[in-house]
């Protein structure tokens, strides 16, 4: 499709719907944050990656030249109970930081594979970055809006809202005096900071941190905000187009991100931001302290108290499909159950769809009834990506027009109803939904495509984890299980290797 579409966006930063005009007519430039690889990927992180993956998908399908940049973050600046989280899943593994930054990257791209997302024009690491975040700390020092206390680089967040007050707190929603009640950095700082709601952007390194640089200030590590204000503008420019990220991000990481990127240069990041909603577990928020989680491998396997059996990574992501972006998504083993009808129902229809012809006769280029019903649904669909990237509005239209499909396979309205165009281009509007727009795949290519062995390679991961720390129970509990479907493990001296009953 060449034409570009007139699409709205809901803004974050103004907090209404806008029309999106890009800064160069045709392109578009987009950031969103990526993975913290410590840990395994978490499903409420899958569905944020999944939903601006559709984004990517339809702007690029509304004839958008589309530069996709999204991050990985494998710095050690994050902090697990005093401990950053890199090295604290370095010493929990006995591995080094960048070998626990490898194995969940290969594993966030793993499941990212298995949910059919396609991969980013740029996906920048942050320790391939650390040059661009010292000079970004320099321009915010030169430009006032920084200090260094004892070797650390501490963003003025005071002086900024003073001299800003149109800009911070703006994308948030929120008065100073909430952002210093919520403002998450490392207490041990506090004393050394002009105020409790200065954040770090250089932070010197205690002698036991492990991932370090050299710097003007002190051998340490950028402050977290800091990556993606440098990979942003380094790949995308000082303003672009649309930065996305998790509801959760908003505040303090995206906020803290439009100050540092206006303290460097005087300039918006982004003009659009957009943020989709979180996940719920049984109507609760998923927390791992709680109990009440469930990872994508899970979800897949079957293998959570939380659901009656496995679901198939394209059911899941047309469980996703089946909200908008921005609502929050309760995952009930019965909303599972009602989106596997679902997919198995628009897989259907679309394969009776594209064997269905009509015999040639002439035509007289009139519509029927029928015909302006059916083209008005194909309209409805992209009206609903068309405004906000409203999945579920495109797929009640889908749905909708599957109607008409079955009546037409069942003989209940005649084939003269239907023009022949109008049948084609029902076919190219389905088909374009489905593979170009949402991501599906028909779960029969999954031996094909790769998504066998990406799960296989998640699983057995699993399985190794758990034998490592001498789980033997889980062990053999997924051995016994993949041996039930046909799938024999065996271990020997050079690895874990599996094949097909």
């Amino acid at each position: 499709m060449n034409e570009i579409r007139a699409i709205k966006l809901h803004n974050s930063l103004s907090g209404k719907k806008e029309v999106f005009q890009s800064l160069a007519p045709g392109r578009v430039g987009m950031y969103v944050c990526g993975p913290t690889v410590y840990s395994d990927v978490h499903l409420g992180n899958c569905r944020t990656f999944v939903s601006f993956d559709i984004i990517y998908r339809y702007l690029m399908h509304s004839g958008y030249k589309v530069r996709y940049v999204r991050n990985i973050t494998d710095v050690g600046h994050l902090l697990d109970d005093g401990e950053d989280r890199m090295s604290k899943g370095a010493r929990l593994s006995q591995l080094e930081p960048m070998e626990v930054a490898q194995k969940y990257t290969v594993g966030f791209h793993d499941i990212m594979r298995i949910l059919n997302t396609l991969p980013p024009s740029i996906e920048p690491r942050a320790t391939g970055h650390i040059p661009e975040q010292v000079e970004m700390v320099k321009a915010i020092l030169d430009r006032g809006y920084a200090y260094e206390k004892n070797g650390s680089v501490y963003f003025d967040v005071i002086k900024f809202a003073r001299e800003n007050p149109s800009v911070y707190g703006q994308l948030s929603g929120r008065v100073i005096d909430e952002l210093l009640a919520e403002s998450r950095e490392n207490l041990k700082h506090q004393d050394e900071k002009n105020h409790p709601a200065d954040f770090a952007i250089w932070i010197k390194a205690s002698e036991e941190h492990i991932m370090r640089w050299n710097s003007p200030w002190s051998v340490g590590f950028p402050g977290w905000h800091l990556e993606c204000s440098a990979m942003s503008t380094k790949y995308l420019g000082k303003t672009f187009d649309i930065h996305g990220g998790g509801g959760d991000l908003k505040f303090p990481h995206h906020e803290n991100e439009v100050a540092q990127n206006h303290g460097s240069c005087g300039c918006q990041p982004a003009n659009y931001w957009l943020h989709a909603n979180m996940l719920l577990l049984n109507g609760r928020k998923m927390s791992k302290s709680e109990g009440n989680t469930i990872s994508p491998v899970e979800l897949f396997s079957g293998d959570s108290p939380f659901i009656s059996k496995g679901y198939s990574p394209m059911v899941v992501k047309f469980f996703m499909l089946m909200a908008h972006y921005r609502s929050t998504l309760d995952i009930t083993d019965e909303a599972l159950q009602a989106a596997e009808k679902g997919f198995r129902k628009l897989m259907e229809t679309n394969k009776l769809l594209q064997a269905t012809s009509i015999p040639a006769r002439d035509f007289d280029g009139s519509e029927s009834d029928t015909d302006r019903a059916i083209l008005a649904l194909i309209d409805d669909a992209y009206k609903g990506m068309d405004d906000d990237f409203n999945t579920a509005i495109a797929l009640a239209s889908l749905n909708e027009i599957g109607g008409y499909v079955n009546k037409l396979v069942n003989k209940q309205i005649a084939e003269s109803d239907i023009a022949p165009w109008v049948l084609e281009r029902m076919k190219t509007a389905f088909a374009n939904f489905i593979y170009d727009i949402f991501g599906l795949q028909d779960e029969s290519a999954g031996a094909a495509d790769g998504t066998v062995e990406g799960l296989m390679r998640l699983v057995l991961d699993i399985r190794a984890s758990a034998r490592e720390q001498k789980d033997w129970t889980t062990s053999d509990k997924i051995r016994d299980a993949l041996t039930e479907v046909g799938i024999q493990v065996k271990d020997g001296k050079e690895g874990v290797s599996w094949s097909k009953q």
